[in-house]
């Protein structure tokens, strides 16, 4: 029951053209549907030989090659009938053709396909170049068992190039985590040495700093007290002069001597040359020293 079922809907998706499973569906308005190339090839013969009309070839009606469009309604059905099988009590059909249900006996060599005595007369195979099955069976046979151990070989070609991959990415991965520690050593070691320069010339820029500051500071003092001296001088002086006569002379002689005494004594800080601060940065040089030194150690 299902094989005549099945027989049925193949006679329902069967090309009327080329008498096989419709391939790429096409319909026309008329309803009735054929693979792509069979009705594309009589549209175009229709074309030539009828002036540019072309006709259903079932029922005649006239159609545009515009008219021409995908069933895929039908192309499903077609797919679901490619892939059903035949029940066990139904087996002995299984070496008949599909679309004739004769014994296939023959080869076509140009398509490399199994076909019956029908398929050979039809116009897919027609003119094709065709051998009993017994003929060939052999000789494919070997063929195929050559491709079967050249694959094999091949196969386990693969398998050992991947083992000599693997043990390389290991040995590559181990090589270059060692140069990554390396890499990370030495650099650590030029972080400490530029640590403890730059330490040491923080140290001393504030022993320098304390020392020039602490001078600046003694010489804003000596300048006060010598300030205040002057201003002393400059109060008696006016004084005398805005005075009597009297008042003026009294113990003159010891003024005079006082003010002509007196001179401006500049401190000995402003005498020196002024800090040259990029003559006092980091010593480059001897750093990178260092860092070599440490760098031939290390190997």
């Amino acid at each position: 029951m299902a094989f005549e079922l099945v027989t049925s809907l193949r006679e329902e998706v069967t090309c009327p053209i080329c008498l096989d499973l419709l391939t790429e569906p096409l319909s026309l308005d008329c309803g009735h549907s054929f693979c792509q190339a069979c009705i594309t090839a009589k549209t175009k013969e229709s074309m030539k030989s009828h002036g540019g009309e072309s006709s259903c070839p079932v029922c005649r009606i006239s159609y545009c090659s515009g008219e021409l469009r995908p069933n895929w309604h039908v192309a499903n059905i077609v797919e679901r009938l490619r892939e059903v099988k035949v029940s066990p009590e139904e087996g002995q059909k299984i070496n008949l053709c599909e679309r004739h249900e004769e014994k296939l006996l023959l080869f076509c060599k140009r398509d490399g396909k199994v076909i019956c005595w029908l398929c050979e007369q039809s116009q897919e195979h027609r003119g094709h170049h065709t051998v009993l099955v017994e003929e060939v069976a052999r000789e494919f046979q070997e063929k195929l068992q050559a491709a079967l151990w050249k694959l094999k070989e091949d196969q386990q070609e693969a398998r050992m190039l991947e083992a000599v991959i693997g043990e390389k990415r290991t040995y590559w991965k181990k090589q270059l985590q060692t140069e990554r520690q390396s890499i990370q050593a030495q650099f650590k070691k030029l972080k400490d040495i530029l640590e403890c320069e730059e330490l040491r010339e923080l140290q001393n820029l504030e022993s320098e700093e304390k020392a020039v500051l602490g001078s600046l500071a003694a010489a804003e003092d000596e300048l006060t007290q010598q300030s205040q001296l002057v201003m002393g001088l400059i109060s008696d002086l006016e004084r005398r002069l805005q005075g009597s006569t009297m008042d003026m002379l009294q113990d003159v002689n010891h003024l005079v001597e006082r003010s002509e005494a007196l001179s401006l004594k500049k401190p000995k800080t402003f005498l020196k040359e002024q800090r040259n601060v990029s003559s006092r940065g980091p010593d480059l040089k001897k750093i990178m020293q260092a860092f070599e030194k440490a760098h031939v150690i290390s190997y």
